[in-house]
């Protein structure tokens, strides 16, 4: 059918635009993120842009659902304000009829959401985290860039290197700022290397000078040293760590259905559901009151996309606490958005108004009392 082709035509066109906009902001907000935990010691800052590059995976089911939602709100509003909608009206066609051409349309970025929430989503974490991890499991030397100023792991040393440092084991002109047991340090050395004893790894400074205080007290402590050792961590940083549910597979989830786990997945099958919802959402909300500002619908539209996401994510703290069952939270929520939403898309294709309904009722007591 002509129409339907030309009106999946323009929502390709709405997608696209508002896809390319929504990636682009994103994409800005994730590398400013991404570069500030790469300043703070927590990242490589060789690996910014691989970490950047799996953060916008894990973030393009938002982004897609949004997109779809958002284009097929302006597709079908833009169409009541040209009064195409009177044509496909007077055909004797209501608005339900539309949720064909719109399925046809949208069903290869509604298996694209599912697919991502459920196995991109987990993979992309998990690569995060193996980064983070082997940063994080080298020592504070090996992790200092030369010529800036860097925190530990722990947060508690400040580091700076010469630039002209041969290697990472091996650095030149060192500076040190630590915080330890109420006492406050800086540490300079003209050299430093790192070694392993036993199961402890150390950092160890030749010809330089240690300044210590206190808190508390006036006193300054001034010491310098030909060679100083200090421990900055274990041999096997590896060790035994807690697993994120965010990085275990759907199967994973299904398999150990703990409270986190079910809290997780009820926020990877939530998103699967919450897509094709925005989908009859766009039908019953969108509309063409002239007398209204063109991105009236757009507003209210972003406002539902906005509450329905965070409830998502509020229910996914909800189960994991306990406080709500997974079943429990799927049916309520998304079942009561889905109803909704079916409840509204036939009051706008079937006309039926709350008003004439009131005053219909009114009548037949009316008439009743006449004969």
């Amino acid at each position: 059918m002509l129409f339907h082709s030309s009106l999946r035509k323009e929502l390709a066109r709405g997608f696209g635009a508002t896809f390319v906009a929504l990636i682009t902001i994103v994409m800005t907000m994730l590398l400013i993120s991404t570069l500030r935990l790469a300043s703070r010691g927590r990242v490589n800052p060789s690996d910014v842009l691989q970490v950047l590059g799996y953060t916008i995976l894990g973030h393009l089911p938002t982004i897609l659902t949004l997109s779809l939602f958002v284009a097929c709100v302006a597709t079908l509003s833009r169409m009541y304000r040209d009064s195409e909608m009177v044509i496909w009206f007077t055909a004797g066609q209501g608005p339900a009829r539309l949720f064909v051409p719109l399925l046809r349309f949208a069903w290869p970025m509604l298996l694209v959401v599912a697919s991502m929430a459920l196995v991109v989503w987990p993979w992309s974490n998990q690569q995060i985290q193996e980064l983070r991890s082997r940063f994080e499991q080298r020592s504070d030397v090996e992790r200092v860039t030369p010529g800036q100023f860097q925190e530990s792991a722990d947060g508690s040393r400040v580091f700076f290197v010469d630039k002209d440092s041969p290697d990472a084991m091996n650095v030149n002109n060192v500076f040190m700022s630590a915080q330890d047991a109420g006492k406050e340090s800086v540490t300079s050395a003209r050299a430093a290397r790192t070694e392993i004893r036993g199961d402890d790894r150390f950092v160890l400074l030749t010809e330089g000078q240690r300044l210590e205080t206190t808190n508390g007290k006036e006193s300054l402590r001034i010491t310098e040293f030909q060679e100083y050792g200090t421990r900055i961590g274990d041999s096997n940083a590896g060790g035994a760590q807690r697993v994120n549910p965010r990085t275990l597979s759907t199967m994973a989830l299904l398999a150990e259905p703990t409270s986190v786990n079910q809290a997780e997945l009820s926020w990877r099958i939530g998103f699967a559901i919450a897509a094709f919802n925005f989908l009859l959402l766009s039908l019953a909300l969108a509309s063409g009151n002239p007398r209204s500002a063109r991105s009236g619908n757009l507003v209210l539209s972003l406002f539902a996309f906005v509450v329905y996401y965070n409830l998502i994510n509020l229910g996914q703290s909800w189960i994991a606490s306990g406080r709500v069952g997974f079943a429990t939270f799927v049916v309520l929520v998304h079942g009561g958005v889905l109803l909704l939403a079916l409840l509204a898309l036939a009051q706008r294709h079937h006309r039926l108004s709350l008003r004439a309904w009131l005053r219909r009722g009114r009548a037949l007591p009316d008439s009743a009392q006449a004969t």
